[in-house]
């Protein structure tokens, strides 16, 4: 079995520097533990010995970087994750957009899409789907690609059933897709008001005005001064009075943005938009 390989500090610099000259990525501010830990499992995953090759990898092929790409970014995910916060989203939040003639929804950094179609559920049974458009953004390609098809190994509905329970929804998930072999295939029909975007939270700018903003899970992965910027973003993307929701061990008190929000929901996180 081969040892485990610590990264030091200058070979995360080093690579960093790298990515960002030939391909424009820029993993500069991620927070130096968790990039740690992912470069040292995907050294252990592809059998690289130590950050030199890992690097020579990178620079000669592109096939490669985007595979490490992949594998910095994915994020794993569930349907109606903490089902509190969804149950809150149904209460609370969607009562107040409902009042809108139309609603806007943006899921960044959507992921594998498992959280964009509990919300297209959500929805879709408070009769609000039909006038809500929603946007799913992530900087992963292939992770993208899999939440346009909505098709997922069947052996994750048994969790996500189980969440979908928990949130106490007005039927059962099996409502909502099909089975076909090893695979649930969700209803085309939750994803007809959804668009599908590349869009990197790092470097990305505001791109539209939304009601509710939803990212979560993600900011853990950022140092402070990222997180303060991505904060800025989701504030400049939001109307007035317009919701944001993120992780349940996340926070953006100490974000220079804080101000413009107050606490709506404070155990599940979501804060409302009160100032420019």
């Amino acid at each position: 079995m081969q040892q485990s390989t610590e990264i030091e500090l200058k070979d995360i610099k080093n690579l960093v520097a790298v990515v960002k000259s030939k391909y424009n990525f820029d993993f500069g501010d991620y927070s130096v533990s968790s990039f740690k830990r992912r470069l040292e499992r995907i050294l252990e995953l592809n059998s690289i010995q130590n950050s030199e090759e890992l690097l020579g990898q990178i620079i000669s092929s592109k096939t490669f970087f985007d595979k490490f790409l992949k594998d910095i970014t994915v994020n794993t995910t569930e349907m109606f994750r903490d089902p509190s916060l969804w149950r809150k989203l149904k209460t609370e939040v969607l009562p107040i957009l409902a009042q809108n003639q139309k609603i806007r929804i943006w899921h960044a950094a959507c992921s594998s899409g498992e959280e964009v179609y509990s919300m297209a559920i959500l929805l879709k049974e408070e009769g609000l789907l039909e006038r809500t458009t929603l946007y799913a953004s992530d900087i992963n390609e292939d992770v993208l690609s899999v939440a346009q098809k909505g098709i997922y190994p069947l052996r994750n509905m048994e969790v996500n059933e189980s969440n979908y329970a928990r949130f106490e929804g007005k039927g059962s998930l099996k409502d909502y897709y099909s089975v076909k072999e090893d695979k649930a295939i969700f209803d085309p029909s939750l994803r007809v008001n959804v668009n599908f975007k590349i869009h990197d939270l790092v470097q990305g700018a505001a791109f539209s005005k939304f009601d509710l903003i939803l990212c979560r899970n993600v900011l853990i992965y950022f140092n402070f001064s990222l997180q303060d910027r991505v904060i800025r973003l989701f504030q400049e993307s939001l109307f007035m009075n317009g919701f944001l929701g993120v992780g349940s061990k996340e926070t953006i008190a100490w974000c220079k943005s804080a101000d413009k929000f107050s606490t709506f929901c404070p155990d599940e996180r979501i804060y409302r938009k009160e100032k420019e």
